[in-house]
Order: structure tokens, then sequence, then C-alpha cells
């Protein structure tokens, strides 16, 4: 019986700069992993001319094209196909602002709870993960649609307790020393010139991580799947770091770090921390 993980994320290419590398280590593993998106992304920026016309100023096609963006990122990391709540444009990228609603359509941000709580739940229940893993309450950096995540699969694992009861809840989360370092280890080779390098660190301090997982040896999955967002992301000279279309440098991490929300953890190194999401998991069903 195979391990089940189940990533929740906002839009696509969450999933691949979020966790691209632990994706990539489980599936290789041989572990069922499934990615739940909650929204086409149709409010993304996008980088260059040749598919700018998709966005929401022109043809508005932007989300369905990056379906076929999700798709193939999702095979580089070992996933055979995205899965959308509520089935894919059920509801709409809400936007950093948020963005107004357009085209009659319900924004992330504005779903009704009880539906969208129970769409979550469904999708547990339905693939029972042993691991459920989204973002931290504040949504990484605050995005709207990210904290809606958070909150809708929080509320829809207590939901979903007499179903199935989900062993280990992860938020997935940036260590700011993590960040730093590898910031550090880059140089000017790295990046295209008019790119922008950041000022300090952003991320959790050490202290506050419980779990890291090195998907080192899957690194080339994470940089084959940011190629596939290429309306959302642009990978460097070397492939050692990439930018959005703030063209601000950020590394390409080989290490992905996380903080357990809820279950008990499993063996701990001498940093305090897991290094197995799956550990102390028993699989049985």
């Amino acid at each position: 019986m195979s391990p089940r993980l189940l990533f929740v994320h906002a839009h696509p290419d969450d999933e691949t700069i979020n966790n691209g590398a632990t994706i990539a280590r489980y599936t290789a593993a041989g572990a069922q992993v499934s990615v739940l998106t909650c929204t086409l992304g149709e409010e993304g920026e996008i980088i260059g001319d040749r598919w700018s016309r998709l966005g929401v100023e022109h043809a508005d096609q932007l989300g369905g094209y990056r379906i076929g963006e999700l798709t193939a990122a999702l095979r580089a990391l070992g996933v055979a196909e995205p899965r959308f709540l509520g089935g894919a444009g059920r509801w709409r990228d809400s936007g950093m602002a948020p963005a107004p609603s357009r085209g009659g359509r319900t924004r992330f941000v504005d779903a009704d709870t009880d539906e969208a709580i129970g769409a979550v739940a469904d999708v547990i229940a339905d693939l029972r993960p042993h691991v459920v893993v989204t973002y931290d309450p504040d949504g990484g950096y605050g995005h709207p649609d990210h904290i809606q995540a958070h909150r809708l699969t929080t509320a829809a694992i207590d939901a979903t307790a007499g179903r199935w009861r989900v062993p280990k809840f992860y938020w997935t989360v940036t260590s700011a020393h993590a960040f730093r370092a590898a910031i550090g280890d880059l140089g000017p080779a790295d990046a295209e010139p008019d790119w922008i390098w950041p000022e300090g660190a952003v991320g959790y301090p050490e202290e506050r991580i419980t779990a890291a997982v090195d998907g080192s040896a899957h690194l080339q999955a994470k940089v084959a799947a940011i190629l596939a967002h290429a309306t959302q992301m642009t990978l460097g000279p070397t492939g050692r770091a990439f930018t959005l279309s703030n063209k601000v440098v950020l590394p390409v991490l080989a290490h992905e770090h996380y903080i357990l929300a809820a279950g008990e953890p499993g063996p701990l190194d001498e940093q305090g921390w897991e290094r197995d999401l799956l550990a102390g998991v028993e699989v049985t069903d």
C-alpha cells in the first residue's frame, strides 16, 4: 500500500515554487501524490509579449492556458494530472488586491464557505491522504487566495474527521536562513542583468520550522516544472535562480521547509526537525 500526500494550492505554479522538490521526491519513491488547485490563476501577471494578450485586459484566456502549464509541470514532478477544486474554473483567481469580479464568476475569496469547505472535504475523503500540505495562516506572503486555501483546508480536515482522519497536516513555509544562504551562493551569472537582487530574507526563523525535505536528487524535475510555467516564471541562465514578473531574483531551493500544524511528529534529527513528512505514519489502508 502506497502512502498518499495531498498538496492544496491556490493557483497553478504555487505547487512548483513551494513544493516542487518535495513532490518529485515522493512520486519517485512511489507515493501517491495529488495536487488540488483552487483557481486557474486568471489574474496572473504574464511575462513577455508572446502570451500577453491572454491576460484579463485583453482576451481573458490566461486561466485556460495555465491548465496546460500546470499539467506539464505536474508531469515533470511525477503527478499524472491536475485536480481543481469544484472542477476547473469553479472559482476565479481573486488577484492580490483583490481584483474586481469578472465575467459574472465568483472570486475564490468570495466563495460560499460551506460549499468550498465541503468541496475540499470531499477531496480529502476521496483520496484519504496520510499527509495534507497547504499554506500557513498568512498564505506565505499575504495573498488573499492563499489565506483562503489555508482557512478552507484547515476547516475541511476537521469536517472530514468522521470519514477520514488525516494523520499529519503541514504548512509549507520558507526558511529565512535557507533563503538567505541560497541567495548568498548566487552570483551575477545566475541572473539576467535586469533582475533585481532581494534585500534581506523572507520566511520563518529556524526555531519555528519543524520539518525539512531534501529534494536535491530531484532538483532537475523542479527546474523542468518551473520552465513549464512559462507565463509566470523565467529561469536564469544557470538554472540556479528564477524570477516572477517583478524580476526579483529567487533561488531554486532543493530543500523545502514545513511546520507541522496537526498530528504527531515522527523521529527528529539533531536540529529537532523531521526529515520525512511521512515519518511516523502507519500506512495500512
